[in-house]
């Protein structure tokens, strides 16, 4: 029995290692990236998101309200107050949408995390994160009445208050690898156990022969699994290389982040009543879109 146990920890201990050193180098490069422009760069986002979104409604600011907030390295408990800070400013509930749509599912730590999977991944991952920021807020434009409500919620006080800007840095990046690594090591070790036991033809069958219904799986199963994005890298590698199609790829990348419970308690705040649930609705449907269009694509 012992040996059996330690057959399989060396089993698992060779595909924790091997999946340690495909991704690690990525995870560094986007805990750098992030902390580079949390520290040197929020600022002039947020000024940008100001001049493009303040006091008009149109398909411009919108665009370029949803590619801000891709370039916005904040959680979404720091996007809500900035959000809050930003429609007491004027602000139209169209961008501000936008903005905090692909700022959940998308930002710069996670785009670096993601180039360790294959690059047609990360540009299907820009797009349709930038596409969905998009829908969300000409969805909210054309209903027409403000929906966003920040009640008495205060800006956020920034932690980098450090006067050297290489200690704020340096503060930084520890914040970032406390608050990321311990579901970067889960999402390797899920990975590694994923290879030794589950059959590389079983995923293949599971979330590629069948696209919708992998598709479809793939949005449903992003629901529990996405805790961290830099943690379901090594599974979407794993996944993709065991054959799962990039359409379900790109449901579970969007509704993953999109359905995380911290982002989606968050949310609550903001959204009242149904409009929470139309909010999970929108999610799915332009999931599932999304996955389906890739795959006639690809």
């Amino acid at each position: 029995m012992l040996d059996i146990i330690y057959r399989e920890f060396v089993y698992i201990s060779y595909y924790f290692e091997i999946q340690l050193r495909q991704i690690l180098g990525w995870y560094v490069f986007g805990i750098i990236v992030g902390s580079v422009i949390s520290v040197f760069m929020k600022g002039s986002i947020l000024r940008a998101m100001e001049k493009i979104g303040n006091h008009t409604d149109n398909l411009l600011s919108i665009v370029l309200a949803s590619l801000l907030g891709i370039a916005s390295p904040l959680c979404m408990y720091g996007t809500i107050p900035i959000a809050s800070s930003l429609s007491k400013g004027g602000i139209k509930d169209s961008s501000l949408s936008a903005f905090m749509m692909s700022s959940i599912l998308l930002n710069p730590q996670l785009i670096a995390y993601s180039f360790a999977l294959e690059e047609t991944v990360v540009a299907i991952r820009l797009i349709s994160c930038t596409l969905c920021g998009i829908a969300a807020g000409l969805l909210v434009r054309a209903y027409g009445k403000p929906l966003l409500s920040f009640g008495s919620i205060e800006g956020r006080k920034s932690r980098d208050t450090d006067p050297n800007a290489f200690l704020k840095l340096l503060k930084n990046i520890g914040r970032n690898i406390k608050a990321t690594g311990p579901y970067f090591l889960v999402g390797i070790l899920l990975s590694a156990l994923f290879q030794r036991y589950v059959p590389q033809e079983f995923v293949g069958k599971l979330f590629g022969d069948n696209e919708g219904f992998g598709v479809l799986l793939a949005a449903t199963v992003g629901v529990p699994l996405y805790a961290c994005g830099g943690g379901t890298i090594p599974l979407l590698q794993s996944w993709l290389s065991d054959g799962m199609s990039l359409g379900s790829a790109t449901a579970f990348m969007i509704t993953g982040p999109a359905t995380k419970i911290t982002n989606l308690g968050a949310l609550k705040v903001v959204l009242k009543g149904r409009l929470f649930l139309f909010y999970l609705l929108f999610v799915i449907v332009f999931s599932l879109i999304s996955g389906l269009v890739v795959d006639l694509i690809f």
